[in-house]
C-alpha cells in the first residue's frame, strides 16, 4: 500500500460526500414534481407522454397497482428485448451481419438487462449488433435504473406519509426520473467520453494489418452512450467484452475516475433525499454513514490484500501483481474500482476479478452477498439498507422490552416478516443455485480451473446474479443452456423477490400514524443507530455466507501460503 494510493481513495470519497446533498435536492425536487431548472424545457415533453399513454400524474396508486404497474412495465421490456435479440440478423444497424442470439442467451440476457443486472454471457462486440446494442440493451439500461429509483421513491413515502392508502404513480415516477435525472446527466458525459476518446459512430468494424503482418478486426460503434447510462445507471454491461478494462470504453485516468464517481453518485444521493423526505436530513447522512463505513472497510481489506505479497510471484522474482489489470490504471484503482463496483451493484470492471488475490477477491463477493446495501444500484442500495434498517430496529426493540419504532412508525409482526422474507431471498439463490451447480457435471463443466477457485467462480457467479451486480470471475463460461437458464432465474429472483416484499412494507407503514417519541425511543440518527446497523449487515451475511467463504477464497488464500494455485 501507498500513500499515492490512499490518497486516490480519499479523493474519491471526498468527491462523493460532496455530490450528496446538491443532487440528493434536485432528485427530491424532480420526484415530487415541483418546478426545476429543466421543468420549462422538458415539461410539455413529460405532459405529451401522459397524455399519448393515458395516465393521469396526479392520480396515486396503492402498493398492489404500484408493483403490478412495474411488474406489467418489465414485462414488456422483457418480451420486446428477447424478440429484438432473437431477429437481429434481420434488423438493420448490422453492419458485421452478426446472427440471432440463441434461445437461451436470449433468455438470460433480456431478464439481465431489465433486472438491472447486464451479466454477459457473450462478448459485445462479437454478439450485439448496434441496433440490440442501443434501442435493446441501452434502452433497457435507462427503464431498469429509473423503475429501481422510484421503487426507493415509494419506499421512502411509505415512512414520510400518515395514514395514506398511495405510494405514488408508478409512470410518473418512471417518466420523470427518466426524462428528468438520467438523460439529462447522460448527454454531458457521453460527450465528455467522447473527448476522452470512447467512439460514437455506426461504422463497420476496423480491419488492420499489425506490424507481424497478422489481419487484426477493431470493434467500435456506438459506445460512448452506452457507457454513460452503464454507469450512471449501475447497470454495468459493457458494449466491449473487456468493459472498462478496454481503451476504447476507458481510455484515460480522468474517464476512470468519472466513471467511479457515476457509479455512486446517484445511490449515495437518494440516501439524503430520503432524509429530506422524512423531515430529517440525519436520518439520511446516518444511512450514508453505515454504508460509507461498509465500504471502507472493503476497501482497506481489499487493498491490503492485493499489495500483500504474493508467494509465487515472489518465487519468480516479481513483487507487483499486475496480472489481470491495466497498466494505466495499476493496483489502487483497480482494487478501488472492484470495490466500487460490486458495492454499487454496478458490474463494470477495469480490471479481471478472477486475477485478484483470493482475499481481495473475497471483498467483492462479501459486498454483494451482503443484499446491496453498500451504496448499492440506484434505488436498489437505498430499500435495500432500509430492509436492514427495520430489522435493526426490531433488535433495538427487544433489547429496551418495547415495540420498535423507526421514525414515529411502530415496527410490527407483518413488517419483520416480510422484512426477513426479502432478506432471505438473495441467499435462497445464490447458495441453492451453487450447491446445484457444485455437484452437476452440466455446472462443473463451464469451470476453466478446479479446487477452491473453481467453486469460487460458481459462487461468484450466483451471488453476482442474485445480488443484480453483473461482473463475473472471467473463468466460468457461463454461455451455456444450464447457466443461461438458472442464473437468468437467478436475477429474477434476486430482484423481484426483494422488491415486492418491499412495496408491502412501504403500503403497510404509509397506512400507518405516527407516534411520539417517548423515553424508551431509540434514537436512529446517531453513532450508537449506525453501529448498529453497520453490525446487523455483517452479522446477517457473515452467519449466512462464511461456510461458503471458507470452502472458496479463505481456502484458497491458505492454498496459496503453501504455495500451491489453481
Amino acid at each position: 500500500m501507498t500513500a499515492l494510493g490512499w490518497l486516490q481513495i480519499l479523493v474519491f470519497c471526498g468527491l462523493i460526500i460532496l455530490l450528496v446533498r446538491p443532487l440528493g435536492g434536485y432528485i427530491l425536487r424532480v420526484v415530487e414534481g415541483r418546478r426545476h431548472g429543466l421543468s420549462v424545457v422538458l415539461g410539455p415533453l413529460e405532459r405529451l407522454f401522459y397524455r399519448a399513454a393515458g395516465v393521469d400524474p396526479q392520480r396515486e396508486q396503492s402498493w398492489h397497482g404500484y408493483a403490478l404497474a412495474m411488474l406489467a412495465f418489465n414485462f414488456a421490456g422483457f418480451a420486446l428485448l428477447y424478440l429484438i435479440l432473437r431477429t437481429q440478423q434481420w434488423l438493420p444497424l448490422n453492419p458485421q451481419a452478426l446472427p440471432a442470439l440463441s434461445p437461451h442467451l436470449a433468455f438470460n440476457t433480456a431478464i439481465s438487462f431489465v433486472t438491472n443486472t447486464n451479466w454477459q454471457s457473450y462478448g459485445g462486440e462479437a454478439t450485439m449488433s448496434y441496433l440490440s446494442q442501443m434501442i435493446g440493451l441501452t434502452v433497457q439500461n435507462f427503464v431498469s435504473a429509473a423503475t429501481g429509483i422510484a421503487l426507493a421513491i415509494a419506499l421512502s413515502r411509505g415512512f414520510a406519509r400518515r395514514q395514506a392508502q398511495a405510494l405514488g404513480n408508478f409512470w410518473a415516477d418512471l417518466t420523470r426520473v427518466t426524462l428528468y435525472i438520467l438523460l439529462p446527466l447522460c448527454l454531458p458525459y457521453a460527450l465528455f467520453l467522447v473527448w476522452q476518446g470512447v467512439p460514437q459512430n455506426l461504422l463497420p468494424y476496423t480491419e488492420a494489418t499489425t506490424l507481424e503482418g497478422a489481419k487484426q478486426l477493431i470493434a467500435q460503434g456506438p459506445i460512448a452512450s452506452q457507457e454513460a447510462i452503464k454507469m450512471l445507471g449501475t447497470n454495468g454491461g459493457g458494449f466491449l467484452n473487456a468493459n472498462s478494462a478496454h481503451p476504447f470504453e476507458n481510455p484515460t485516468a480522468l474517464s476512470n475516475l468519472a466513471q467511479m464517481l457515476s457509479i455512486f453518485a446517484i445511490g449515495a444521493a437518494l440516501t439524503n433525499v430520503f432524509g429530506r423526505m422524512v423531515g430529517d436530513e440525519k436520518q439520511g447522512w446516518a444511512l450514508f454513514g453505515a454504508m460509507g463505513i461498509l465500504f471502507l472497510a472493503g476497501v482497506a481489506a481489499a487493498y491490503w490484500a492485493e499489495t500483500s505479497a504474493n508467494p509465487l510471484l515472489q518465487a519468480a522474482g516479481v513483487d507487483a501483481n499486475l496480472e489481470g489489470k491495466e497498466v494505466r490504471f495499476g493496483i489502487p484503482a483497480s482494487v478501488l474500482f472492484a470495490v466500487i463496483t460490486t458495492a454499487a451493484s454496478c458490474g463494470a470492471v477495469n480490471a479481471m476479478h478472477d486475477s485478484l488475490m483470493p482475499l481481495a477477491g473475497m471483498v467483492p463477493m462479501i459486498n454483494m452477498q451482503l443484499g446491496e446495501v453498500v451504496i448499492g444500484g440506484v434505488g436498489a442500495g437505498l430499500y435495500g439498507m432500509l430492509l436492514f434498517v427495520i430489522l435493526a430496529v426490531f433488535i433495538a426493540g427487544l433489547m429496551v422490552g418495547r415495540t420498535p419504532e423507526y421514525l414515529g412508525k411502530k415496527i410490527e409482526a407483518r413488517e419483520v416478516k416480510l422484512t426477513v422474507l426479502a432478506i432471505l431471498a438473495s441467499p435462497l439463490c445464490i447458495l441453492g443455485f451453487t450447491s446445484l451447480a457444485g455437484v452437476l457435471d452440466l455446472g462443473l463443466a463451464g469451470l476453466q480451473d478446479r479446487g477452491p477457485h473453481g467453486f469460487s467462480e460458481i459462487l461468484y457467479a450466483y451471488t453476482s446474479a442474485a445480488a443484480n451486480n453483473g461482473s463475473a470471475f472471467a473463468g466460468l463460461t457461463a454461455n451455456s443452456p444450464f447457466y443461461d437458464t438458472t442464473l437468468g432465474i437467478a436475477m429474477l429472483l434476486g430482484r423481484f423477490a426483494i422488491i415486492l416484499p418491499m412495496l408491502a412494507i412501504a403500503g403497510s407503514l404509509g397506512a400507518k400514524n405516527t407516534v411520539a417519541p417517548s423515553g424508551g425511543t431509540f434514537p436512529t440518527n446517531n453513532g450508537l443507530f449506525v453501529a448498529l446497523l453497520v453490525g446487523v449487515v455483517l452479522i446477517v451475511g457473515g452467519l449466512t455466507f462464511f461456510p461458503a467463504l471458507a470452502l472458496g477464497p479463505i481456502a484458497e488464500q491458505f492454498a496459496l501460503l503453501q504455495g500451491s494455485s489453481y
